[in-house]
């Protein structure tokens, strides 16, 4: 199953690796990102595949939300097919 990891928040060293080191630690293959810095805010949008995770879709969520209050972002999962209808006109 395909998802889509969202993260926005201020600019900062080791955001990239931070994110993708906690993927990582639970078997989440990282299939396309893309970033951006907007004066100074931060955004990035990562498709991940998480057929293979360690972790429940539940614990997943929770673990990036849990990186996101240590490092002060905001990161948060979706299923793919929710991702895309609730950003389908």
């Amino acid at each position: 199953m395909n998802a889509i990891v969202t993260v926005l928040g201020q600019d900062r060293v080791g955001i990239i690796a931070a994110v993708c080191n906690r993927l990582a630690e639970h078997n989440v293959n990282i299939l396309d990102i893309s970033q951006t810095i907007l004066q100074g805010a931060f955004t990035m949008v990562m498709a991940v595949d998480v057929s293979k995770s360690t972790a429940s879709f539940g614990e997943l969520g929770q673990s990036l939300g849990s990186l996101g209050t240590e490092m002060g972002l905001s990161i948060r999962i979706q299923r793919e097919e929710i991702f895309n209808a609730m950003h389908s006109i």
